[in-house]
């Protein structure tokens, strides 16, 4: 059924109310639509701390990074299609109201039923949204036979593959739908999981979810490079927004991919890496800057000044052996180690608290990353990382995930995949 067929129209609240009790199939089509266009209401924040959810391509990949991640991976419980287009018709309606600073439902009397639950949380009323951007994929497991996607499923979104050293938690791993929200507020981030959560009831329920609480990347010239929690700063030699023929080059999909749907798309891995912080932080300041390939202090490769000196993967030192150690994470991270193939990377810290088995800290890196193709880009990468790498003996590989993540959303009426529903 197409979003334009018109059969009874269910209330505007019975519709919203979604959240709670999905509508019928028969209203699906209409629903959907109609609730995508009540969206387009006047935004009630400052639009300077505004990122918009409409254009080619989603925000929240090369939208400058923010401070703050909720992450969420969900799975699909109802085998009605109407069912789960009606759910990301209702997101999408919901995402365009949060990230103009309005709650979900809009600023009417939606929310004033004292009879009724409210259809928005609460916990951001009055929160400016922060730059807060809204990005959903869809994971390998959603294109099997229940929804009739199976011939629709891009070549290029397969599980990863196992990883020398992977310790992986099925639990925090894979998922039918992925959700990141960013924003410079963890409140408003938060507040994205939270409400998508309760309107998939019925329909879709929580597999893992993710908070992170500082971006451990550089995506845009607008931003200074930031540090991890081993103390050492991290994408200094990121794809930038700006550089536009990278980002078409490494990050969207293009036109020649199997899968129209995805074309001005890009495909998302999670790695969840624990970071043994309690033996790194014994290992000498020698020893920590060997590992990275980097001056701590100052973010410069070794032999170099600055933290955007050129990386010479060549220098020797004065006994002939290379002065970044070919066990360097810079040099396997390389490039020009890896065929010239570079990912968007756009992750963030963590901690969970504490290792009740071990009373160590639960902390380390949710890594993020887009490419235009994991097979090709991501995949040899981390292959390279997983054997070789230094930084192997203060880490370990917890969960994992991929996702497609479809080209932006037009305008109001819109919605997270149609084009993949409706091709």
């Amino acid at each position: 059924m197409g979003t334009d067929d018109k059969p009874t129209a269910p209330s505007r609240r019975r519709f919203l109310g979604g959240a709670l009790g999905v509508a019928g199939a028969g209203a699906a089509g209409f629903g959907v639509s109609r609730a995508t266009e009540d969206a387009g209401r006047p935004a009630t924040a400052a639009v300077s701390n505004q990122v918009s959810l409409y254009g080619a391509h989603q925000a929240g990949i090369a939208t400058p990074a923010q401070d703050r991640l909720a992450f969420a991976a969900f799975d699909v419980t109802s085998t009605d299609p109407m069912a789960l287009q009606t759910m990301l018709g209702l997101w999408a309606a919901a995402a365009h109201q949060m990230t103009t600073g309005q709650p979900v439902g809009g600023n009417g009397s939606a929310n004033s039923n004292p009879a009724a639950p409210p259809l928005d949380t609460g916990e951001a009323f009055d929160l400016d949204p922060a730059n807060l951007t809204i990005t959903v994929g869809f994971g390998p497991s959603l294109f099997d036979d229940r929804f009739g996607l199976t011939d629709l499923r891009p070549a290029a979104l397969k599980d990863l593959p196992a990883f020398a050293g992977d310790t992986l938690d099925p639990n925090r791993s894979g998922g039918d739908i992925g959700v990141q929200a960013c924003s410079n507020d963890p409140q408003v981030a938060f507040h994205v999981i939270r409400n998508f959560a309760r309107m998939a009831r019925g329909t879709a329920v929580l597999r893992w979810t993710q908070l992170g609480f500082g971006r451990t990347s550089t995506t845009s010239k607008s931003e200074s490079t930031p540090r991890n929690l081993m103390g050492f700063k991290d994408g200094t030699n990121n794809i930038l927004a700006e550089n536009t023929g990278d980002m078409d080059d490494f990050v969207w999909v293009g036109e020649s991919g199997d899968q129209s749907w995805m074309t001005g798309g890009s495909y998302l891995v999670t790695r969840r890496i624990r970071m043994l912080i309690e033996s790194w932080d014994t290992d000498f300041l020698s020893d920590q800057e060997a590992v990275f390939g980097r001056a701590k202090s100052t973010g410069a490769p070794l032999g170099g000044h600055q933290e955007f000196d050129t990386v010479d993967l060549s220098a020797k030192n004065s006994d002939g052996t290379p002065l970044i150690p070919k066990n360097a994470h810079i040099r396997l991270a390389a490039p020009a180690t890896n065929g010239g193939m570079k990912i968007l990377r756009r992750g963030y810290s963590y901690t969970d608290g504490i290792d009740a088995d071990t009373g160590l800290l639960d902390a380390g890196l949710f890594f993020i990353c887009y490419q235009a193709d994991p097979a090709k880009q991501f995949v040899p990468i981390q292959r390279r990382l997983g054997q070789n790498d230094a930084l192997n003996e203060y880490i370990r590989h917890t969960s994992s995930a991929v996702f497609a993540v479809p080209p932006g959303l037009s305008g109001p009426g819109d919605w997270f995949g149609k084009k993949l529903f409706t091709t």
